[in-house]
């Protein structure tokens, strides 16, 4: 898959008393992309525990703060898969600012989300299943 976008506002809840984005907020922000990259694809979270019995859960992450985001931004979350193996799916997401009307990017923050396929009934990592496989490939 491509290159997936999703657009953030920064609220004053996500803040610290200074007005910049309280660091695990950044975390908030790239798990709501990678949602709605999966609602994108028609696939619903709660729907997939029920039809195949698997979670996406994190199994590791990195993250790297670049530069603030501050109250009220509109800013951009970008999200593309970097591996997919059977059971996981490494995310490479960057959190951006657009500067000059748009026409220029200014990178914030920088992850690697690593996302497993978890049992419900066992809590064990296992296969995902074809089709899911088949559309993060595609």
């Amino acid at each position: 898959m491509s290159e997936f976008i999703w657009p953030v506002r920064v609220y004053y809840e996500d803040t610290d008393s200074g007005g910049v984005v309280y660091h695990s907020n950044y975390l908030n922000f790239m798990e709501r992309a990678r949602t709605e990259w999966l609602r994108s694809m028609h696939l619903e979270q709660d729907d997939i525990v029920k039809k195949y019995g698997i979670l996406f859960v994190v199994h590791s992450l990195s993250i790297n703060y670049l530069k603030p985001a501050l109250f009220n931004e509109a800013l951009l979350v970008k999200t593309t898969i970097q591996k997919l193996t059977k059971a996981s799916i490494i995310f490479e997401q960057q959190i951006i600012r657009t500067i000059d009307a748009g026409n220029e990017e200014e990178i914030l923050t920088t992850g690697s989300v690593k996302i497993v396929s978890l049992s419900v009934t066992k809590k064990r990592p296992v296969s995902l299943p074809k089709p899911i496989y088949d559309l993060f490939s595609s």
